[in-house]
């Protein structure tokens, strides 16, 4: 749970099936994959826990189906970023673009960013390793900014994670009034950055 004191019901949306995933990632958000039922889901959708069912066959197929809509998300958001940046722009650059629309997309306060970067199900090996190749698809995108970078190869990867992982943990000290997320990523690839910069600022 990341301890905030919302209610626990969702307004609806009047599709059916998004209402369902809507319902889904604000409980998955709030109560943790699971300690959610299908009848809690059920229940903020506005319809019968049987009926669910039609739409998912199982608790599991729906936190894929959460996963999927929330990469999709922050996928989007990162790739209309680097769209207005140049290929043949500094690749620094359109790493901090890229890092930029990461972050908006996490701390915005939306339900599926926040259960995309959770703690992902242990005691669901096949669910997990969906969950893990959605993830590293995304990723891809940040291994191909990273391998542009005018750093050593031993470091690319290394500077890959330590970056998405700084940003993935600011949800937990991030505050509204402190840096916007475009200040937080430029502040995360300057550190980075300045190893590997000879003269001049990051």
């Amino acid at each position: 749970m990341d301890g905030q004191a919302a209610p626990l019901h969702k307004p609806r949306s009047n599709n059916r099936r998004q209402a369902i995933l809507d319902a889904a990632a604000y409980r998955f958000r709030r109560q943790g994959y699971a300690a959610t039922t299908m009848r809690d889901i059920a229940t903020d959708a506005g319809m019968l826990a049987g009926s669910m069912y039609y739409h998912f066959a199982a608790k599991s197929a729906l936190l894929l189906a959460v996963h999927q809509e929330g990469v999709r998300r922050i996928a989007d958001a990162v790739d209309a970023a680097l769209a207005v940046k140049s290929l043949s722009a500094d690749p620094w650059v359109r790493l901090e673009a890229a890092l930029a629309a990461h972050l908006e997309s996490l701390l915005d306060g939306g339900d599926y960013a926040q259960v995309v970067i959770r703690d992902l199900p242990a005691d669901e090996p096949d669910l997990k390793q969906q969950l893990i190749q959605l993830r590293d698809d995304y990723e891809d995108r940040f291994r191909t900014l990273t391998d542009a970078l005018p750093v050593p190869a031993a470091d690319k990867t290394g500077l890959r994670l330590l970056l998405l992982g700084a940003a993935n943990w600011s949800k937990t000290w991030f505050r509204t009034d402190g840096m916007a997320p475009a200040q937080i990523a430029a502040k995360f690839v300057r550190l980075v950055r300045a190893p590997h910069h000879k003269g001049g600022s990051a």
